[in-house]
């Protein structure tokens, strides 16, 4: 299975690469159930971010991937306490 992106191309221009995945993604929309693939990588990435939180060697995009996540977490937070404030 090829890529749009790779390492080099990631690590040269990431806005690009990112716009690229993106794209890639954007046919999610088209899979009959796109949250069986996406939820266990989403998953995956809170456990990544976690498990190097603090870490004295990161990986590459870490930073960036750990921002995201707590964006996410953020957001479901809110969303959490805003249901629970109508209940």
């Amino acid at each position: 299975m090829s890529w749009v992106i790779g390492r080099t191309a990631a690590m040269a221009d990431p806005e690009v690469a990112r716009a690229k995945v993106l794209a890639k993604l954007r046919t999610l929309a088209e899979l009959d159930d796109p949250e069986s693939l996406v939820v266990p990588i989403l998953i995956d990435a809170v456990m990544l971010v976690e498990s190097y939180r603090g870490a004295r060697h990161q990986p590459t995009f870490l930073p960036e991937l750990g921002a995201s996540v707590d964006a996410l977490l953020r957001e479901l937070t809110i969303v959490e306490k805003s249901n629970a404030m109508v209940e």
